[in-house]
């Protein structure tokens, strides 16, 4: 028995020491060196100063701007990266059903007799999804071309300069990435 207790608790620490210790260390080294800006959460400095990252979104919600996907995640107007996660509320659920609803009358109001894209009304289910689809970003055109008095043919070709493919072409769906959208349209069309 007390060779048994002492094998336990030898092969327990060994192996806390090599995948507590080791490993996370030896991979967290290969990630810095291999690829430093995906291990640093993929984060945006313009002019110095830190605007966002790459893969966590962010609430845009000025008229001259593109919109994010609505978000679930954390308390208030969401977009808390600390709180990652869907609001869990069913499809019968009213306070889901109310929000959809006032969503979708809101976007209704921005351009009249379009399909609305389901992406616009919907959260994702992290809640902090950074991308939307090239149909909810064409969707927002019309809004962000009268707001910033431009052409809605440079916004086309805006978006579709930032919109990305499938990866490998084949896996997901075309998107676009909403900061990096506007501060591409902030860079060709400063807000006056």
């Amino acid at each position: 028995m007390k060779k048994n207790i002492s094998i336990a608790f030898w092969f327990t620490l060994v192996t806390t020491a090599i995948f507590g210790l080791i490993y996370p260390l030896v991979v967290t080294g290969l990630s810095q060196l291999l690829f430093p800006d995906k291990a640093n959460g993929q984060l945006i400095h313009q002019n110095g100063k830190l605007v966002g990252s790459r893969i966590i979104g962010q609430a845009f919600t000025g008229p001259g701007y593109f919109h994010s996907r609505p978000s679930a995640a954390g308390t208030g107007n969401g977009y808390d990266p600390t709180s990652s996660s869907p609001s869990n509320l069913g499809p019968t659920n009213h306070q889901l059903v109310d929000r959809v609803t006032a969503d979708v009358a809101k976007a209704k109001t921005e351009n009249p007799g379009a399909p609305i894209p389901v992406d616009l009304v919907t959260t994702s289910g992290s809640g902090l999804d950074p991308d939307i689809s090239p149909a909810a970003a064409a969707f927002q055109i019309p809004r962000v071309a009268a707001e910033r008095h431009i052409p809605e043919s440079e916004l086309i070709s805006l978006v579709a300069k930032h919109t990305q493919a499938r990866q490998f072409g084949i896996l997901g769906e075309p998107c676009v990435n909403v900061l990096e959208l506007n501060l591409g349209l902030d860079a060709s069309h400063p807000r006056k």
